[in-house]
């Protein structure tokens, strides 16, 4: 019988916690491109927004946290390119590249890096550093989306921050909270906090 180690040393993500193998990292890796494109299918037009509110920058940050920077990067790198390739699973059923809100795609791609590098320094382990991150997280996603949508339609910077950044605040700040208590959860419940 043969027990399988697991690494709990300094910098370890919740993906870390499962045995080290290419296989875990490629299903992880799939498993995250996948998660996000599923969460892009909740999605809800609301008149005088630029883009629909997803459940997919959350999955993307919770991507980027539990599997760490690299293998975040490499999970967002997938949606985008299959997406880009025509996969359906931007949001709302759309793909391809060059839209208006091709930006927020981006964004995540870029955040998802951004968290898991946190998540390595333990940003992930309280609630307080969740919220940190994931406020980082949803900037960085704005500051490659917004300015992308103003550059794709034409329309002012400021016209880009009224339609596709303010009316999604709260939503970002609720999908934050839903984070601050999973994240921190798992460690616990993990006994590794």
């Amino acid at each position: 019988m043969s027990t399988a180690s697991v690494s709990f040393r300094p910098g370890a993500v919740l993906a870390d916690l499962l045995p080290a193998s290419r296989v875990r990292d490629i299903a992880l890796v799939a498993g995250g491109a996948a998660l996000t494109g599923l969460a892009a299918q909740i999605a809800v037009q609301v008149d005088g927004l630029a883009a629909p509110i997803t459940g997919q920058t959350f999955a993307a940050l919770l991507v980027g946290t539990a599997l760490g920077a690299g293998r975040g990067f490499l999970s967002l790198a997938l949606y985008t390119l299959a997406g880009m390739a025509g996969v359906p699973w931007f949001a709302g059923g759309s793909s391809g590249a060059g839209g208006a809100t091709f930006g927020y795609v981006l964004g995540m791609l870029l955040a998802s890096t951004v968290v898991g590098a946190l998540a390595r320094r333990g940003a992930d382990r309280s609630v307080l550093r969740t919220a940190g991150t994931m406020v980082l997280g949803s900037a960085v996603v704005y500051a490659v989306g917004v300015p992308y949508l103003a550059l794709s339609t034409g329309m002012s910077f400021g016209a880009a921050v009224a339609g596709g950044l303010t009316p999604f605040l709260i939503g970002d700040a609720l999908k934050a909270a839903l984070a601050m208590g999973l994240l921190p959860a798992a460690w616990k419940l993990l006994g590794r906090a």
